[in-house]
């Protein structure tokens, strides 16, 4: 079996912007135009490139040719058809789409429509719509930053070209172009497009993704333990509720998985927050007004307790490596390295630390470094493609564990054997903790909490399903919802629903 492909005599397009820095407005317009037609060709016949980039733009005669679709098609391949679900994340860092960056699960054309934008804004501007030192810095920047629009560097450039590359670089893929080929369209006039103010616009008119971030500092807090009580008992006891409010300079930053965790005993929490340009990690104890840095923790995301509550684990970078630090301070210790996938951690009572592997396996490590053991097996015959956000249930038998199938509302909540390594699924949910008071807590895919009895020692559900009165964000393409409960009751969540974004004074 083999494969022939044209010559090309001519040259990339890197080749081009290497010699010339800036095209012509029209050269430029014309080339993406074109690129948009051949991709517009590949989405309707069910093919996403994944890598678009000056280089994989062949130019012959000054007409493009799109090259490299075979590395799509050969890694999904490789892959069994699960190569976004086993967190790999192909693309090259400056043009990658949020949803590529964040190695989420569901790849579609749109992120083709990014990558292709930031090729044009290249093109127009001399450089992609985002720099940074590092590949690590870039994606922090694609996933968290809005880039300067295209006339504010180039002023020559018509308004009408300017708004389409602002539309294709939208945040939200549902915010983009529909398809590559009304990007085209808009390029060239034929279609109109929003109307984007150049300067920063209102928390009010923001995208979803620019709400999620302003407002990520929209922390509640409620007594769970009281809440269940009082939803079985009469008469029924009052559920304490309160906002948790952060300084400008405090704030909950949004993240590409989870944003916060709470202590084991619900006296503090640590979340990701401001650091300059970027994010760090912060604690903040709950009887206190503020929090304060963690330093060594740059970029950090998904944080999670030690079960003492001294010590804090973390993921930096896509594949991620899997760390851990004091919260009193001192040097982040790295557990595992460039393969850990950041959906969820859980640093049991046994010392082990559970996570999600990046070949879609729940593992555990030591945590003070070692050998990593893969403890599940993932039941592709069920559908099953990850098993992510674990939790060591009391007794060390038993994980809870996400079982994901390809989308939020398709997720379950399942509990690992650690002897045999299989999964029983046990609710559907996205997300589900243990309580102690004998507790599961879920979400549902729009975020409705849950709570049913369960046996801990026996991995088995033993009671009836209560409705919960909360409602928390969860997370679209992960199938992670906003919230954490100690042990004492104490949860901690971002509200979900009409309240999602919303700035709380």
């Amino acid at each position: 079996l083999y494969y022939v492909m044209p010559f090309i005599d001519g040259e990339t397009l890197r080749d081009k912007l290497n010699r010339e820095t800036q095209l012509g407005v029209d050269e430029a317009v014309r080339i993406a135009s074109d690129v948009a037609d051949a991709l517009h060709y590949a989405h309707t016949h069910g093919v996403i490139h994944r890598d678009i980039k000056p280089e994989n733009i062949l130019l012959a005669n000054g007409r493009p040719m799109v090259a490299d679709f075979g590395i799509a098609l050969a890694v999904s391949a490789a892959a069994g058809g699960r190569m976004a679900e086993t967190g790999l994340s192909l693309g090259t860092p400056h043009y990658m789409s949020p949803e590529q960056a964040t190695a989420e699960k569901e790849i579609t054309a749109r992120s083709d429509i990014y990558s292709l934008a930031s090729v044009l804004y290249e093109m127009l501007t001399g450089e992609p719509p985002h720099m940074g030192n590092s590949a690590q810095q870039i994606i922090m920047k694609i996933v968290t930053d809005t880039p300067r629009p295209v006339t504010e560097l180039r002023k020559t450039v018509p308004p009408h070209v300017a708004e389409a590359v602002a539309q294709a670089l939208e945040k939200l893929p549902a915010d983009r172009f529909s398809s590559a080929a009304d990007f085209a369209a808009a390029l060239n006039g034929r279609i109109a497009t929003r109307s984007f103010a150049q300067s920063a616009p209102a928390a009010a008119n923001a995208g979803p993704w620019r709400r999620m971030a302003a407002g990520a500092g929209v922390v509640a807090i409620a007594s769970l333990a009281i809440m269940l009580w009082a939803l079985q008992r009469t008469p029924a006891a009052p559920v304490i509720r309160m906002h948790a409010a952060f300084p400008e300079a405090q704030r909950v930053q949004w993240a590409p998985t989870r944003r916060f965790a709470l202590s084991p005993d619900g006296s503090r929490m640590v979340y990701v927050g401001p650091a300059g340009a970027g994010t760090q990690l912060w604690v903040r104890e709950l009887n206190a007004l503020s929090a304060r840095p963690i330093p060594g923790t740059s970029y950090a995301f998904a944080p999670f307790f030690s079960h003492d509550g001294l010590s804090v684990g973390f993921f930096t970078g896509l594949p991620s490596d899997l760390k851990t630090i004091s919260i009193g301070g001192g040097a982040a210790r790295t557990i595992v390295r460039d393969s850990a996938n950041p959906h969820g951690g859980d640093w049991g009572e046994d010392n082990n630390i559970y996570f999600t592997h990046i070949g879609a396996r729940l593992a555990r490590v030591p945590a003070s470094g070692g050998p990593v053991e893969l403890v599940s097996v993932v039941d592709t015959a069920r559908g099953e493609t990850e098993h992510d956000w674990p939790q060591l249930l009391p007794g060390g038998r038993f994980v809870l564990v996400q079982i994901w199938h390809g989308s939020k509302e398709d997720a379950e909540l399942g509990v690992l054997d650690l002897a045999s390594g299989r999964v029983e699924p046990v609710a559907q949910s996205t997300y589900g903790r243990y309580v102690s008071s004998g507790h599961l807590v879920y979400a549902g895919a729009e975020g409705a909490l849950t709570a049913i009895t369960f046996d801990a020692g026996a991995g088995k559900v033993t009671g009836s399903v209560i409705p919960l009165n909360e409602r928390v964000e969860v997370d679209g393409s992960i199938g992670s919802a906003q919230f954490d409960i100690a042990q004492n009751g104490t949860m901690i969540y971002t509200p979900g629903g009409d309240d999602v974004g919303q700035r709380v004074a």
